[in-house]
C-alpha cells in the first residue's frame, strides 16, 4: 500500500490528486507498468551505471557527439535499415530539422500532418513558429490518412509526415498492406514520406515485419530513446547520408549538439539490447490484459467500457468508461493506497459529458499479471466508484 502524503495548504485539489499518483506509481506493489520518470535520482543513477556494464568506460567521453554517441547513431542506423542516423536531444528539435530540410530540398513548405499528431498536439505549433513550414490536414478521423486522402488532397505539399503509431487516436497503425498504399501514394505526388517514429519499435508485432523494412518505407525517420527503450532521454533522426549530414548543421543551431550526451547514449545501448527484444512480448500480453479488462468490467455491472483498439496494436492503448474524470482518478489513486494494486496509473481525460478515457501500458511488471489478476484488480477498482456515477 503507498503512503498518502499530507496535504499543503496551497495545492489545488489537482495537485494534491497528481501528486498521490505520482507516490503510488512508485510504491504500488502491482502496476502495469512502473514509469522510469517516476524513479528517484538515486534509482536513475543506479540505472545509469548498469546501463554501462557492457561498454568500455575506459574510452574517452564523448565531445559534441563522438565516440559512444558515434556507436549508437551507427547502431540506430543499422536497425533501421538507412544510411545515416544523428543524435538529436529531443524528439521535437530532430523533427523540426528534418521536415525544414526536406522542405529546402523540395521547394514546398507545406506538409500534410496528422490534427492528432505529435507535431500538432504538443509541440506548441514549432512546425510553423520555428521551421516556417505549414501544416496541412488530410483528415480529421481518428486514423492515419488513407492513400485516396492522400491522392486528393486540394493543396500540394512536399512531405507526409505519418506518426506511427498515432497516439492520441488510441496508439493505432494501419494495415501493411495501408500503409504502403498510403506511402506509394505521396510518392505519385512527388512528397517525400517521414515517419514519426516515437514508438516504431513496437510496431513489428502489428505490422509482421521486421523494423529495416517498415523504416526503408519513408525517407526519414525520428524514433525516441526513452519512450519504450527506458533511455534518460534523446531521439535519433536516421534518412540518407546528405540529409543527415544537413541536419547535423541544423542541430547545431538549433542548440542541440551538446558538449557530452554519454549518459543518454549509453542507456539508450542498453535499452537497445534489454528491452527492444522485449517489445514483441509487451504487445502480446497487453491484448490479454485488454481483453480481460473488458471482461472484467462487464462482469462486475458496469454499463459500458471499450478497449481502443479492440485489439491493440501495441503495449498501450486506451480504456474508456462513463463516468467523469475526477471520479475514475480519484478510485484509480485511491485502489493503490488502499491495497497495493495500481490498476490504472495514468491520468483520465473527459471526452464528453460523464465519459472518460486513460491510456493502459503493459512493461515488464505487467506480465505478472495473469487474467484472474486483472479481473479481480477491475472489482478492486469497481468498488471504489461512488453508486449512480455512470447513471
Amino acid at each position: 500500500m503507498t503512503t498518502t502524503p499530507g496535504p499543503q495548504a496551497d495545492e489545488s485539489p489537482e495537485e494534491r490528486l497528481r501528486e498521490r499518483r505520482m507516490t503510488a506509481q512508485r510504491e504500488a506493489a502491482r502496476i502495469l507498468t512502473r514509469p522510469p520518470y517516476r524513479a528517484s535520482l538515486r534509482e536513475r543513477m543506479a540505472h545509469l551505471q548498469a546501463s554501462a556494464e557492457g561498454y568500455d568506460l575506459d574510452e574517452r567521453t564523448d565531445v559534441y557527439g563522438n565516440g559512444v554517441v558515434a556507436a549508437l547513431e551507427e547502431r540506430v542506423a543499422g536497425l533501421l535499415g538507412m544510411a545515416a542516423a544523428a543524435f538529436f536531444p529531443t524528439g521535437t528539435m530532430a523533427q523540426q530539422v528534418a521536415l525544414r530540410c526536406w522542405a529546402g530540398r523540395t521547394g514546398v513548405r507545406a506538409v500534410a500532418v496528422h490534427p492528432l499528431a505529435h507535431l500538432e498536439v504538443h509541440e506548441r505549433d514549432a512546425l510553423s513558429q520555428v521551421a516556417g513550414l505549414r501544416p496541412v490536414h488530410l483528415t480529421d478521423e481518428p486514423r492515419l490518412p488513407t492513400p485516396q486522402e492522400v491522392r486528393e488532397a486540394e493543396e500540394p505539399f512536399g512531405a507526409l509526415a505519418l506518426e506511427l503509431p498515432l497516439r492520441e487516436a488510441g496508439f493505432v497503425l494501419p494495415t501493411w498492406e495501408e500503409l504502403t498504399a498510403t506511402v506509394a501514394a505521396a510518392r505519385e505526388r512527388d512528397a517525400v514520406v517521414h515517419f514519426d517514429g516515437a514508438r516504431l519499435w513496437e510496431s513489428t508485432t502489428h505490422f509482421g515485419r521486421p523494423l529495416a523494412e517498415i523504416a526503408g518505407l519513408a525517407d526519414s525517420v525520428y524514433v525516441s530513446l526513452y519512450k519504450s527503450l527506458d533511455g534518460l532521454s534523446g531521439a535519433v533522426l536516421a534518412g540518407p547520408e546528405s540529409l543527415v549530414a544537413e541536419a547535423r548543421a541544423w542541430r547545431h543551431r538549433y542548440g542541440g549538439t551538446l558538449f557530452h550526451q554519454f549518459p543518454a547514449a549509453l542507456t539508450a545501448l542498453a535499452g537497445l539490447d534489454e528491452e527492444l527484444p522485449r517489445l514483441p512480448e509487451y504487445v502480446a500480453h497487453a491484448r490479454v490484459v485488454a481483453a480481460s479488462l473488458q471482461e472484467g468490467f462487464t462482469e462486475a455491472g458496469v454499463p459500458w467500457s471499450r478497449v481502443h483498439p479492440r485489439v491493440p496494436h501495441t503495449h498501450e492503448f486506451q480504456f474508456w468508461l462513463p463516468y467523469d474524470a475526477d471520479t475514475l482518478a480519484e478510485a484509480a489513486v485511491l485502489q493503490s493506497e488502499e491495497t497495493g494494486t495500481f490498476l490504472f496509473c495514468s491520468p483520465w481525460e473527459e471526452r464528453g459529458p460523464g465519459v472518460s478515457y486513460t491510456e493502459v501500458s503493459v512493461r515488464a511488471a505487467g506480465l505478472e499479471w495473469g487474467v484472474q489478476d486483472v479481473k479481480d484488480a477491475v472489482a478492486q477498482f469497481v468498488a471504489r466508484l461512488p453508486r449512480g456515477a455512470a447513471d
